[in-house]
Protein backbone atom coordinates (compact mmCIF):
# COMPACT_ATOMS: atom_id res chain seq x y z
CA UNK A 1 0.00 0.00 0.00
CA UNK A 2 0.95 3.23 -0.79
CA UNK A 3 -0.47 5.73 1.23
CA UNK A 4 0.71 7.37 4.43
CA UNK A 5 -0.76 4.29 6.51
CA UNK A 6 1.88 2.10 5.35
CA UNK A 7 5.03 4.29 4.99
CA UNK A 8 4.83 4.92 9.00
CA UNK A 9 6.53 3.30 11.00
CA UNK A 10 4.93 1.48 13.66
CA UNK A 11 4.75 -1.81 16.37
CA UNK A 12 5.23 -5.40 15.12
CA UNK A 13 1.83 -6.30 15.51
CA UNK A 14 0.71 -3.72 13.47
CA UNK A 15 4.01 -4.75 10.64
CA UNK A 16 2.78 -7.92 10.41
CA UNK A 17 -1.32 -7.16 9.98
CA UNK A 18 -0.80 -4.57 7.54
CA UNK A 19 1.92 -6.98 5.87
CA UNK A 20 -0.88 -10.02 5.48
CA UNK A 21 -3.51 -7.51 4.28
CA UNK A 22 -1.67 -6.38 1.96
CA UNK A 23 -0.86 -9.70 0.51
CA UNK A 24 -4.62 -10.85 0.74
CA UNK A 25 -5.30 -8.01 -1.18
CA UNK A 26 -2.68 -8.56 -3.97
CA UNK A 27 -4.18 -12.52 -4.08
CA UNK A 28 -7.94 -11.70 -3.65
CA UNK A 29 -6.72 -9.20 -6.87
CA UNK A 30 -5.16 -11.38 -9.03
CA UNK A 31 -7.03 -14.83 -8.33
CA UNK A 32 -9.05 -14.04 -11.63
CA UNK A 33 -6.41 -15.04 -13.87
CA UNK A 34 -6.38 -14.19 -17.32
CA UNK A 35 -7.91 -18.16 -18.76
CA UNK A 36 -11.00 -16.72 -16.31
CA UNK A 37 -10.93 -13.48 -18.43
CA UNK A 38 -10.74 -15.27 -21.41
CA UNK A 39 -13.45 -17.72 -21.13
CA UNK A 40 -15.81 -14.77 -20.61
CA UNK A 41 -14.75 -12.70 -23.30
CA UNK A 42 -13.32 -15.82 -25.66
CA UNK A 43 -13.89 -13.85 -29.36
CA UNK A 44 -13.09 -10.55 -27.70
CA UNK A 45 -9.83 -12.69 -26.83
CA UNK A 46 -9.17 -14.53 -29.96
CA UNK A 47 -9.40 -11.88 -32.19
CA UNK A 48 -7.00 -8.97 -30.32
CA UNK A 49 -5.11 -11.04 -27.50
CA UNK A 50 -2.81 -8.02 -27.25
CA UNK A 51 -5.44 -5.86 -26.05
CA UNK A 52 -7.61 -8.30 -23.93
CA UNK A 53 -4.20 -8.55 -22.23
CA UNK A 54 -3.43 -5.27 -21.46
CA UNK A 55 -7.54 -4.66 -20.03
CA UNK A 56 -6.82 -7.39 -18.06
CA UNK A 57 -3.56 -6.31 -16.33
CA UNK A 58 -5.59 -2.48 -16.26
CA UNK A 59 -8.74 -4.19 -14.06
CA UNK A 60 -6.29 -6.20 -11.65
CA UNK A 61 -4.33 -3.28 -10.69
CA UNK A 62 -7.45 -1.25 -10.67
CA UNK A 63 -8.88 -3.75 -8.21
CA UNK A 64 -6.44 -3.87 -6.20
CA UNK A 65 -5.49 -0.13 -5.48
CA UNK A 66 -9.15 0.42 -5.07
CA UNK A 67 -9.53 -2.24 -2.20
CA UNK A 68 -6.47 -0.76 -0.63
CA UNK A 69 -7.86 2.95 -0.99
CA UNK A 70 -11.17 1.52 0.87
CA UNK A 71 -8.87 0.00 3.60
CA UNK A 72 -6.73 2.74 4.16
CA UNK A 73 -9.85 5.16 4.74
CA UNK A 74 -11.04 2.42 7.04
CA UNK A 75 -7.30 2.49 9.08
CA UNK A 76 -8.23 6.17 8.66
CA UNK A 77 -11.55 6.43 10.36
CA UNK A 78 -10.58 4.21 13.41
CA UNK A 79 -7.77 4.21 13.97
CA UNK A 80 -6.40 1.06 13.47
CA UNK A 81 -3.05 2.05 13.55
CA UNK A 82 -2.61 3.53 16.56
CA UNK A 83 -4.91 1.25 18.48
CA UNK A 84 -2.61 -2.01 17.01
CA UNK A 85 0.33 -0.66 18.50
CA UNK A 86 -1.63 0.60 21.89
CA UNK A 87 -2.47 -3.20 21.69
CA UNK A 88 0.65 -4.57 21.17
CA UNK A 89 2.42 -1.61 23.68
CA UNK A 90 -0.19 -3.32 26.43
CA UNK A 91 0.73 -6.73 25.48
CA UNK A 92 4.90 -6.48 25.69
CA UNK A 93 4.28 -4.70 28.97
CA UNK A 94 2.14 -7.54 30.24
CA UNK A 95 4.41 -10.28 29.21
CA UNK A 96 7.40 -8.16 30.36
CA UNK A 97 5.78 -7.89 33.83
CA UNK A 98 5.35 -12.19 33.68
CA UNK A 99 8.63 -12.88 33.20
CA UNK A 100 9.83 -10.73 35.63
CA UNK A 101 7.74 -12.24 38.30
CA UNK A 102 4.88 -9.71 38.89
CA UNK A 103 2.60 -11.15 41.55
CA UNK A 104 0.43 -8.17 42.12
CA UNK A 105 -3.84 -8.52 41.47
CA UNK A 106 -4.77 -7.60 38.13
CA UNK A 107 -6.38 -4.46 38.00
CA UNK A 108 -10.07 -5.99 36.12
CA UNK A 109 -12.23 -8.07 38.73
CA UNK A 110 -15.31 -9.68 37.53
CA UNK A 111 -17.37 -7.69 40.45
CA UNK A 112 -15.70 -4.32 39.01
CA UNK A 113 -18.14 -1.66 37.83
CA UNK A 114 -16.58 -0.08 34.81
CA UNK A 115 -17.48 3.64 36.03
CA UNK A 116 -15.30 2.58 39.07
CA UNK A 117 -12.22 1.39 36.92
CA UNK A 118 -12.89 4.48 34.79
CA UNK A 119 -12.88 6.50 37.81
CA UNK A 120 -10.06 5.05 39.27
CA UNK A 121 -7.88 6.05 36.30
CA UNK A 122 -8.95 9.27 35.17
CA UNK A 123 -9.65 10.83 38.88
CA UNK A 124 -5.76 11.09 39.33
CA UNK A 125 -5.13 12.44 35.66
CA UNK A 126 -7.68 14.64 36.65
CA UNK A 127 -5.84 15.95 40.09
CA UNK A 128 -2.83 16.10 38.24
CA UNK A 129 -3.81 18.41 35.74
CA UNK A 130 -6.39 20.73 38.32
CA UNK A 131 -2.93 20.82 40.70
CA UNK A 132 -1.43 22.32 37.66
CA UNK A 133 -3.91 24.66 36.49
CA UNK A 134 -3.67 26.03 40.46
CA UNK A 135 -0.47 26.63 39.83
CA UNK A 136 0.03 28.10 36.64
CA UNK A 137 -3.29 30.38 38.36
CA UNK A 138 -1.24 31.45 41.02
CA UNK A 139 1.71 32.41 38.94
CA UNK A 140 -0.82 34.22 36.60
CA UNK A 141 -2.12 36.09 39.87
CA UNK A 142 1.01 37.43 40.82
CA UNK A 143 2.12 38.62 37.63
CA UNK A 144 -1.16 40.59 37.08
CA UNK A 145 -0.90 41.59 40.41
CA UNK A 146 2.66 43.03 39.67
CA UNK A 147 1.34 44.65 36.49
CA UNK A 148 -1.81 46.51 38.38
CA UNK A 149 0.66 47.81 40.98
CA UNK A 150 3.09 49.29 38.02
CA UNK A 151 0.15 50.42 36.61
CA UNK A 152 -1.20 52.00 39.57
CA UNK A 153 2.42 53.44 40.60
CA UNK A 154 2.29 54.93 36.78
CA UNK A 155 -0.84 56.35 36.57
CA UNK A 156 -0.37 58.16 40.21
CA UNK A 157 3.50 59.62 38.34
CA UNK A 158 0.92 61.25 35.50
CA UNK A 159 -1.68 62.79 38.01
CA UNK A 160 1.14 64.25 39.97
CA UNK A 161 3.46 65.61 36.99
CA UNK A 162 -0.58 67.02 35.36
CA UNK A 163 -0.63 68.53 39.17
CA UNK A 164 2.66 70.13 38.88
CA UNK A 165 2.01 71.14 35.23
CA UNK A 166 -1.08 72.59 36.46
CA UNK A 167 0.66 75.06 39.52
CA UNK A 168 3.01 76.28 36.60
CA UNK A 169 0.55 77.19 34.67
CA UNK A 170 -1.64 78.98 37.75
CA UNK A 171 1.71 80.51 38.50
CA UNK A 172 2.09 81.81 35.16
CA UNK A 173 -1.55 83.00 34.67
CA UNK A 174 -0.92 85.36 37.79
CA UNK A 175 2.32 86.72 36.59
CA UNK A 176 1.33 87.33 33.07
CA UNK A 177 -2.23 89.50 34.99
CA UNK A 178 -0.19 91.01 37.00
CA UNK A 179 2.36 92.39 34.99
CA UNK A 180 -0.87 93.87 32.57
CA UNK A 181 -1.75 95.59 35.59
CA UNK A 182 1.27 97.82 35.88
CA UNK A 183 0.91 100.84 34.00
CA UNK A 184 3.35 100.89 30.90
CA UNK A 185 3.10 104.66 30.33
CA UNK A 186 4.15 105.75 34.15
CA UNK A 187 7.23 103.18 33.57
CA UNK A 188 8.17 105.15 30.22
CA UNK A 189 7.57 108.10 31.66
CA UNK A 190 9.89 107.66 34.58
CA UNK A 191 12.86 105.89 32.95
CA UNK A 192 13.30 108.69 30.25
CA UNK A 193 13.38 111.25 33.15
CA UNK A 194 15.36 109.13 34.87
CA UNK A 195 17.84 108.75 31.85
CA UNK A 196 17.60 112.80 31.27
CA UNK A 197 18.11 113.37 34.93
CA UNK A 198 21.86 110.93 34.72
CA UNK A 199 22.64 112.92 31.64
CA UNK A 200 22.55 116.54 32.54
CA UNK A 201 24.12 115.11 35.73
CA UNK A 202 27.07 114.09 33.63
Amino acid sequence: MASSASTQAGSKRWTYFHSALQLAIQRSAHKWTYEDFAECFSLWCDEQPENAATIFNLVSSRLESSITEHCEELFKKYNVKENLDNLHAVVTAARARKQAGYEGKDVWREDLQPRAAVRARTVPLLERERDRLRTELSQLTAENSGLQSEMQHNVQAKEDADAEAAKLLDILDQTFTKWNQIPLDDIQSWTLQTAESAGSKA
